[in-house]
């Protein structure tokens, strides 16, 4: 009777005589130096990286005790590494002449990529609003293509807010505060660089970006013609009349025009008519100075005049 034939595997020379440790060694990610030139940017990268005071401190530390923390990238099927975290200190090396930097090496999908990306970003100190709003939109987009494809059995999608819940987890904010910076995103360059400049509220500014791109832009013009930025109050009436279809520029420049609550307690005199009253030569301070004394001067004469 023939026998059964036995499946017999025959274990390389590595395999028999490497260690556990030595394969689980084997396996663990490590810190590789790779020169410059091999690594770029990640697509899309929504973090700016300036040559401020900040840059300045960060290559004199990479001068003097090299980069502590690696660069974390992943292989480009078209050559080189992308950089998912570490793209300041990337920068900083080339500005302090370095040739490689030390980094870990990591395989991942796009998605893990970006949430990654933008994590490890979120951890730095003064980010703009425009740096955040287009980073949680990059890494919603990720957890909810994440949640779909974890969910193709059951054919469920991410519920949106609880997306943004989780896109908001490792920074602290709230899923609506989440799609609120996402909102920003909305918003044309100038009024966006306006929010990062601190010339316009946030708040407001959420509102603002619900009108249409045209209408922005004379809101533009309308916020000139004021010479102020808007209210909540007033961008909120600016939103509804773009929601009726009636955010002209008059419509808008009328709101604008409004005094604000908090103008209510505030004096204002024209230029024109305090110069009537000094000389030529006399500049905006040396005018308040004058009112000052002037008013001080009343004052003091007033309170001798009560006393008798």
């Amino acid at each position: 009777m023939p026998r059964k034939g036995v499946n017999v595997s025959l274990s390389s020379y590595d395999d028999i005589f490497s260690t556990e440790q030595s394969r689980t060694e084997a396996g663990q990610e490590h810190v590789q130096e790779i020169p410059l030139e091999e690594l770029h940017p990640f697509e899309g990268h929504p973090f700016k990286v300036l040559d401020n005071e900040e840059m300045d401190k960060t290559v004199e530390s990479v001068r003097t005790l090299g980069i502590v923390t690696p660069l974390i990238a992943r292989p480009d099927p078209e050559g080189g590494y992308e950089i998912i975290s570490g793209h300041r200190r990337h920068h900083a090396a080339e500005l302090a002449g370095k040739e490689t930097v030390p980094v870990i090496v990591r395989e991942m999908d796009d998605d893990a990529a970006i949430i990654l990306m933008v994590d490890a970003n979120l951890q730095r100190e003064n980010i703009l609003p425009s740096e955040r709003a287009f980073a949680y939109k990059m890494k919603l987009e990720a957890v909810k293509h994440q949640g779909e494809r974890s969910d193709l059995t059951c054919r469920q999608v991410v519920d949106k807010l609880k997306a943004a819940d989780i896109v908001g987890e490792k920074s602290g904010e709230s899923g609506r505060q989440v799609q609120r910076y996402i909102r920003l995103t909305e918003l044309i360059p100038q009024l966006l660089d306006m929010v990062d400049h601190k010339q316009l509220a946030f708040n407001p500014a959420v509102e603002l970006s619900y009108l249409k791109k045209e209408e922005q832009e004379q809101f533009l013009e309308a916020m000139e013609y004021a010479q102020a930025a808007p209210s909540l109050s007033q961008a909120q009436r600016v939103k509804k009349l773009s929601q009726f279809g009636e955010c002209t520029l008059d419509a808008m420049c009328d709101i604008m025009d409004e005094v604000k609550k908090g103008d209510l307690d505030r004096i204002t005199i024209r230029n024109d008519v305090l110069k009537k009253y000094f000389p030529k030569s006399y500049t905006p301070k040396q005018m308040e100075d004058t009112i000052i004394r002037l008013l001080e001067q009343w004052q003091k004469k007033r309170q001798r005049s009560q006393e008798r």
